[in-house]
């Protein structure tokens, strides 16, 4: 088998790429360098593949609503995106929640951006590790802490890869928000992203409690597929955890616009991220999403994520917040 891959890397090598210059281009703006020549002839075929899906997508981009384009992971394919990148594990199937969120029942903002409010701390990037969880779960809580506070701390994301295995996380090998909050509630607290930075790495937990700076009393979980409450929590209550499907080549190379795909599932979850407000955008209503993915990806970050349609990519399906945070 591996004779026949390298006998179809050297035909392929020998074959003429449509986008040659282009994809030493983005090497270089992208500091791609691979351990051997057949590893890069396997990247340059999928780089050129999507570049060709990029150019049909924004051909018709009037009609998607969005755009994309060849950003740092466009050498690779969606499946082996998922394996690295999206984190979160499922649900269990036993899973009950005893704390549901109750909507205020008072009108909200047409329009609410807890970045502009300062309760948002900038773009941070999990690198090659599936702890999307985690930053999903520092988010919320940061948020809540400037809230109550009104000081906007950076939270340690390692510290909850490391020491919450016992509540069901698994590192870069998944975890869930919830398994965070019960996590926190059972210690002094969160420390900051300075005194337990972030190495992207399965590590030891190395958690001092006279160092922690943030937990919590609890979590809520908002009412399962119920946008409208989702609404009601990001308006009153701040950035909120959420998970979704972004499983797709078109959520991997998310460039700009409001984001919708017809085959995202709203029960099939792989990834935790942060919604941070909400909007309507050329007629179309949209979640502003906070992403870990750096600030090259995407709109700087940062997603608008269409809302009010049937629960697109399952943003109302397991979404979350802290309590009692101080």
């Amino acid at each position: 088998m591996k004779l026949l891959l390298v006998l179809a890397l050297v035909a392929l090598a020998a074959a003429k790429f449509e986008y040659a210059q282009e994809f030493q281009d983005w090497k270089v703006k992208y500091n791609k360098v691979y351990e051997t020549k057949e590893t890069e002839l396997e990247r340059q075929i999928i780089w050129e593949s999507n570049k060709k899906f990029v150019e049909n997508h924004n051909a018709n981009s009037d009609k998607f609503g969005f755009t994309v384009a060849m950003n740092e992971f466009a050498d690779l394919d969606a499946g082996e995106f998922g394996r690295i990148f999206n984190g979160l594990l499922p649900r269990p199937s036993s899973y009950n929640s005893t704390n549901i969120y109750k909507p205020s029942g008072v009108k909200v903002p047409d329009t609410v951006d807890w970045k502009e409010k300062g309760a948002v701390t900038p773009i941070k990037n999990q690198g090659q590790c599936g702890s999307c969880w985690s930053f999903s779960s520092t988010g919320s809580l940061e948020g809540q802490h400037f809230i109550n506070t009104g000081t906007l701390v950076s939270l340690s994301e390692q510290q909850l890869m490391d020491c919450s295995t016992k509540y069901g996380n698994h590192g870069c090998n998944g975890g869930l928000m919830d398994n965070s909050f019960r996590y926190l509630k059972s210690v002094a607290g969160d420390e900051t992203e300075d005194n337990y930075p972030y190495t992207a790495e399965n590590g030891v937990c190395r958690y001092d409690s006279s160092l922690a700076v943030v937990t919590d009393k609890s979590y809520v979980d908002i009412p399962q597929g119920d946008e409208d409450s989702l609404k009601d929590a990001v308006a009153n209550v701040g950035p909120i955890s959420v998970a979704i499907d972004a499983s797709h080549s078109s959520f991997q190379l998310y460039n700009s616009g409001v984001y919708y795909a017809s085959t995202c599932s709203s029960t099939q979850l792989d990834h935790g991220v942060l919604a941070i407000g909400y909007g309507t955008e050329d007629g179309k209503d949209y979640w502003l999403v906070k992403n870990s993915w750096g600030t090259s990806w995407g709109m700087e970050g940062y997603i608008k994520m269409s809302r009010n349609r049937n629960n697109n990519c399952g943003i109302a399906t397991q979404a979350s917040y802290p309590t009692g945070v101080n």
